[in-house]
């Protein structure tokens, strides 16, 4: 069955701006924040909250979940296109905000995450290999400004 072209980015952040990045297990060195396709069905904030619970543990209900109303448009990378229709080479990618109280520890899906780090948003933002989510990280930083 092949992913729908439609995804969550999920930045999971502190008051204080401490971002959590996790490091992808089929590319190690890319970190990234929460992500993952829409499920049939599925709105956008229920994809945002399986997609959290599966890859951290983290359930969205007892923190703050806020969809940041936009999206970004991205070609997909070659080394995934293999997971989508023949033909199907842009994602649109909706993004959302999970703030939490303190850094907290996260349970890894092996298959999906090697480790995870807390960082200041700058640093994290550096950090991304995703364009898109180094953008909404920063954007998370200049929220707050």
């Amino acid at each position: 069955m092949f992913k729908t072209p439609i995804s969550v980015l999920v930045v999971i952040h502190t008051s204080d701006l401490q971002v959590l990045l996790l490091e992808r297990a089929d590319r190690p060195g890319w970190w990234q924040s929460v992500t993952g396709s829409q499920d049939m069905g599925e709105t956008l904030a229920q994809t945002a909250a399986r997609e959290v619970s599966e890859e951290t543990g983290l359930d969205v209900r007892e923190h703050a979940l806020s969809d940041w109303a936009w999206h970004n448009v991205y070609e997909i990378y070659d080394c995934y296109r293999h997971r989508y229709a023949p033909g199907t080479t842009h994602n649109t990618e909706h993004v959302f905000g999970l703030q939490v109280p303190e850094p907290l520890p996260v349970r890894l899906a092996p298959r999906e995450h090697l480790n995870y780090q807390w960082l200041p948003w700058a640093t994290a933002a550096a950090k991304c290999f995703s364009p898109s989510n180094a953008e909404a990280i920063r954007r998370l930083g200049a929220r707050a400004k």
